[in-house]
């Protein structure tokens, strides 16, 4: 009789929790995206900018910067999909919400690091600790492909743009090539480790305390090389998709340069936003500096500069978050096991 008892009081309570929980954080996500978006001043300042663009001769350049939003959410929710096929097989419409959701966490952690948060709570609660380290190799091969071709591009900045009449404020050319130099060998240390993940893993395992938690990271071992450079050109995919987004929203608020030089200014600013660690909700503030300091080398189109900056900001991270939060509402902690197929 007792454990009847505490049987039905323990799915009295994952049902409250599955009907509490989502709506509880909707509102919480909800206001902190409302409070935090309403403090950014270049936001504000860019607002018509913006939207005097959608009216523009280049307003179908916005069209397709949106169109690619999407694209750019789907590879990621690709990535994910088949990062997780080896504990559990989602769908991609599954995995697309999955990815939505974990940007609304995203905006309230360092470097958006919470987004995993977001994504497990798609998973069997059997299964959502052991994504948690899938989605670090997921992360892991988008700062590779960041600061691979960030390094490229720093280079061409450094060499081909910069001089005594043309250069950074307080970096001069030493501390770039220093800087460099720090870049190259942490992009090699990290090469190696990513593409040796299942002799690390092993070599960690060894340790007692870990030994204790091998079922959280067992999975790793079984990445073959052939499958992590799967999950790198799919970041590559991405990188390409945010590049072309950016070179396109600069060119309709005026940042006139070649779309070669936008580019390499667009990845040298993604590779310093992957190296300074900022919450995305208060990012947008240091982001629009930095995009003054580097675009300010071709343009003196201040005010376009920011807005591109805003305009992406607000394309690829807050409507995303927004559209996250609402889905958020149909989650539910605690499912049926037999929605989906979980791999031992």
């Amino acid at each position: 009789m007792q454990c009847y008892k505490t049987k039905n009081l323990s799915r009295k309570l994952k049902i409250f929790l599955n009907y509490f929980v989502g709506p509880a954080l909707f509102l919480w996500l909800s206001f902190s995206i409302y409070h935090q978006i309403t403090q950014q001043g270049d936001v504000q300042a860019s607002w018509h900018l913006i939207k005097d663009a959608f009216y523009g001769p280049s307003s179908w350049k916005i069209v397709i910067v949106v169109l690619l939003m999407f694209l750019n959410w789907g590879i990621e929710a690709k990535k994910w999909q088949f990062l997780v096929s080896r504990i559990e097989t989602i769908s991609f419409w599954n995995a697309y919400r999955a990815i939505l959701s974990g940007q609304a966490f995203a905006l309230n952690t360092i470097n958006r690091a919470g987004d995993f948060v977001g994504r497990i709570l798609y998973l069997n609660e059997g299964n959502r600790l052991r994504a948690v380290a899938l989605s670090l190799v997921g992360s892991m091969s988008q700062v590779l492909v960041t600061f691979f071709i960030g390094l490229f591009a720093l280079s061409g900045l450094r060499f081909k743009i910069l001089n005594p009449m043309n250069n950074l404020e307080g970096l001069n050319e030493f501390w770039l090539d220093a800087l460099m130099i720090a870049i190259f060998i942490g992009i090699f240390v990290l090469t190696i480790f990513y593409f040796n993940l299942a002799l690390f893993i092993r070599l960690i395992e060894k340790i007692p305390f870990v030994a204790r938690f091998r079922f959280f990271i067992e999975k790793l071992e079984a990445l073959h090389w052939r499958e992590l450079t799967r999950i790198l050109f799919l970041s590559s995919a991405r990188y390409v998709v945010f590049i072309i987004q950016y070179v396109l929203l600069s060119q309709v608020f005026g940042v006139e340069s070649s779309p070669l030089n936008l580019a390499m200014m667009v990845s040298v600013l993604f590779l310093v936003l992957a190296m300074v660690p900022s919450i995305a909700l208060a990012e947008l503030g240091f982001r629009g500096k930095v995009s003054l300091q580097l675009f300010g080398l071709l343009s003196t189109n201040h005010l376009g500069i920011i807005a591109a900056a805003a305009g992406i900001w607000i394309i690829n991270l807050i409507i995303p978050a927004i559209a996250g939060s609402v889905l958020i509402l149909g989650v539910r902690l605690f499912k049926n096991k037999q929605n989906k197929k979980q791999l031992d």
